[in-house]
């Protein structure tokens, strides 16, 4: 048994070289503080299967992607909505940013843009400061394009437009105006 311990003994030895090792755990946890912040990230998403049924009102302060089915009112307004390939919507829509690959039935209102991807399909009226509707997308309603002010951006272009249209049938006036601007 002697000859154990003594074998025990020169593992003791090399104990201190284990201490260097303990270095490289502490490497790893300065990479492993990034892991934690991809974490956070994925946290701030949430999905509803395909396979879930919602009626009624849904919010949150997340970023959401729906493949389910959802009735009644969203609201996700500092957020981003998906509304997956195999998600149907009938809501009236309230969010940061709105992306529909899938069916979407009632009124979208976002802060910064809707997407109508290709393959998604929206029926209602969109308010919106930017839209997007791609080649083989669907989209039947309204487009009111508003301003972060609340004022539509419509409003003034075509007072603008129009005064321009006229200035331009008479080529004199508009170099004045671009003088006097």
């Amino acid at each position: 048994m002697w000859k154990r311990d003594e074998s025990v003994k020169p593992p003791s030895a090399p104990a201190p070289t284990p201490a260097a090792p303990v270095a490289p755990p502490q490497q790893a946890t300065a990479p492993a503080a990034p892991q934690p912040e991809t974490r956070r990230i994925e946290r701030d998403m949430v999905n509803i299967g395909k396979s879930v049924i919602i009626k009624g009102e849904l919010a949150g302060s997340e970023d959401l992607t729906i493949e389910g089915n959802v009735e009644g009112k969203i609201e996700l307004k500092d957020h981003v909505l998906t509304i997956g390939p195999n998600g149907k919507i009938k809501a009236q829509v309230f969010a940061k940013s709105v992306i529909v690959l899938g069916e979407v039935n009632g009124n979208v209102t976002a802060s910064e843009k809707v997407d109508i991807r290709d393959g998604g399909s929206v029926d209602g009226d969109i308010i919106s400061p930017r839209v997007a509707i791609a080649e083989g997308a669907h989209f039947r309603g309204s487009v009111d394009m508003q301003r972060k002010g609340g004022q539509p951006a419509t409003g003034q272009g075509p007072q603008q437009a129009q005064g321009q249209q006229k200035p331009q049938g008479q080529q004199q006036q508009p170099q004045p105006q671009a003088a006097a601007r």
